[in-house]
């Protein structure tokens, strides 16, 4: 297992992307605090994952995009495992994405909605969540 500096990294919110050979991105993971994050990887006992010791076998270099917020990286985080489709990333790689809910105040009856895209319709958005089936559960409970 390759070794870090990890006082390179900040302490910042972001996504990180671990490499091997030939730059291959083999994951894509989001953190509030990249060094912290990283650490975990780095350390003794681990990730705790089962499929972590194979793939920090494999990883050859460590990148990172600093954000400027969690919910930032959250976002970043899920482009970029669509994009590329790394092959430890298990939970994010199908083609959904995180859902919001929105509300219409404008609207003579505003109803919540759960929605896969945000737009720019004057309603507000409340988001975003990874899973559609809890949300969907929260708002029936309202």
């Amino acid at each position: 297992m390759m070794t870090i500096d990890l006082k390179k990294y900040p302490l910042s919110p972001g996504v990180y992307q671990m490499l091997g050979e030939n730059d291959e991105i083999l994951y894509v993971g989001k953190a509030k605090s990249l060094r912290t994050r990283l650490r975990s990887y780095f350390s003794a006992g681990g990730d705790g994952r089962q499929h972590i010791p194979l793939l920090m076998q494999k990883v050859r270099r460590v990148e990172v995009i600093v954000t400027d917020t969690e919910k930032e990286a959250l976002l970043l985080e899920n482009t970029l495992i669509k994009k590329h489709r790394p092959r430890y990333n298990i939970e994010l790689r199908d083609d959904k994405t995180y859902v919001s809910v929105r509300i219409d105040l404008n609207d003579p009856f505003p109803m919540m909605q759960v929605v896969r895209q945000v737009k720019n319709d004057g309603a507000h958005y409340f988001g975003p969540y990874s899973s559609a089936g809890a949300i969907r559960e929260t708002l029936k409970q309202v």
